[in-house]
């Protein structure tokens, strides 16, 4: 059986948009062609795929990284560039994608086959044939394919299901989902038996319905105590919780203290205190079983319904399993978790720069500065025309000028260096 793994890194970069191409119409008897350069293709997407038929993170263990295909080069005959193949990334249902930086919730891949667009490839660069104007009419440059950074992401598993199973270690839950369901988990009589989620399907009065045993939460779970941190995000999809309770308190502990402190731990983690809840007081068929749950049933005072089964002898679940069904009847499918857009590849405008000045030396950097040098072919006299003009027009002309830049003095734009000119 494969290994269960709920968390997992992930590093992915969408494919580079290709480079323009840089040429010029040649065929007989025409000795001037005009500019025909391509533009390039644009980068493949990185796409994230919900597959149901898978059940764990334990392939994003062995492998981490991925890169979605390159966009290729303009050509010749304005001919474009071959878009890049989007990479498809699948993931199990269920998983949320955060931004690693900023712990952002990106992506929630809450239903099977849903796609999400995780990055957007960059876009291609213009071919000459674009800067083609009446005054410019051979101009011999083009524009460079935007490129994209890698990111990192944390993926986590938060299983999907109707059902939630809560409690302390060795009380049962595990027993009460093989009682109610096909599913085989491993029982035995020591605590944290369940190391991983197990998930069966109850088919009860023509309903069906998915019931996830989660392992054991003890005080201080929310805290990172015991297995509890770990797997609590399992609960947080669930509509309704069956709190299971060891009635008899075979190991010396109170029931109404395991039921408070179970609630206690819920409410830290977040809004599961306010999940509907259905009390399940297991081990009925022990001694001073029903002298608890007398006591118990008086404390509770109709705070949550109450239903007394025995897991060891398969007693009392008809009745449990019907109440399941009506109450999931009456609450409404679970939301998916907000999404928090990324900001994707840069569009081919300078937009934000910064000038500032070091011995002498005004610099001007920006998110963009690159690529726009990258634009410019520095021998070409049209060119250089136009670089200035996009200076001008995007205000850095003006801001050095506000900084102290006069004639002649120096200026540095990523790794070029040039007189400014007024």
């Amino acid at each position: 059986m494969a290994q269960f793994v709920d968390r997992a890194p992930l590093t992915a970069r969408a494919g580079n948009g290709g480079n323009g191409c840089v040429s010029f119409h040649r065929e007989k008897f025409v000795q001037n062609g005009g500019p025909d350069g391509g533009d390039g293709g644009r980068g493949g997407d990185v796409v994230l795929l919900a597959d149901p038929n898978m059940h764990t993170l334990l392939d994003f263990r062995f492998r981490s990284r991925y890169e979605a295909e390159n966009g290729g080069n303009g050509g010749p005959g304005r001919m474009t560039g071959k878009r890049g193949e989007n990479l498809v990334i699948k993931v199990p249902v269920g998983t949320v994608v955060r931004d690693r930086a900023t712990d952002a919730l990106v992506a929630d891949m809450y239903e099977a086959g849903r796609e999400k667009v995780l990055l957007s490839g960059g876009r291609g660069g213009w071919g000459n044939a674009r800067f083609a104007t009446p005054t410019r009419q051979a101009p011999n440059f083009a524009k460079p394919g935007l490129k994209t950074e890698k990111r990192e992401f944390v993926l986590e598993l938060k299983s999907i299901a109707d059902v939630g199973l809560v409690g302390y270690p060795n009380v049962g839950k595990s027993t009460i989902l093989s009682v109610v369901t096909a599913a085989r988990p491993k029982i035995a009589n020591y605590h944290f038996t369940t190391l991983t989620p197990n998930l069966g399907l109850v088919r009860q009065a023509g309903t069906d319905f998915v019931m996830a045993d989660i392992p054991g939460i003890i005080e201080g779970a929310s805290d990172g105590a015991g297995l509890g941190l770990a797997f609590l995000r399992h609960i947080e999809r669930t509509r309704l919780l069956l709190h299971v309770i060891d009635m008899s308190g075979s190991e010396g502990r109170d029931p109404w203290e395991d039921y408070e402190h179970i609630n206690r731990e819920l409410q830290a983690y977040g809004e599961l205190k306010s999940r509907p809840q259905i009390i399940v007081a297991n081990k009925m068929d022990l001694p001073e079983a029903q002298v608890q749950l007398d006591r118990f049933t008086a404390r509770l005072n109709g705070e949550a319904p109450v239903y007394a089964v025995s897991a060891a002898t398969k007693r009392g679940f008809q009745e449990l399993m019907n109440a399941v069904v009506r109450r999931l009847s009456e609450l409404p499918p679970p939301a998916p978790f907000e999404e928090t857009e990324l900001p994707q590849a840069l569009p081919g405008e300078v937009g934000k720069f910064e000038v500032s000045r070091h011995d002498g030396v005004f610099e001007v950097s920006g998110p963009a500065i690159t690529h726009l040098i990258d634009s410019v072919n520095f021998e070409d006299e049209e060119s250089m025309n136009w670089f200035h003009h996009t200076l001008r027009s995007a205000g850095i002309i003006d801001a050095l000028r506000e900084a102290g830049a006069r004639e002649g003095s120096t200026v540095r734009m990523d790794d070029m260096e040039f007189d400014f000119i007024d």
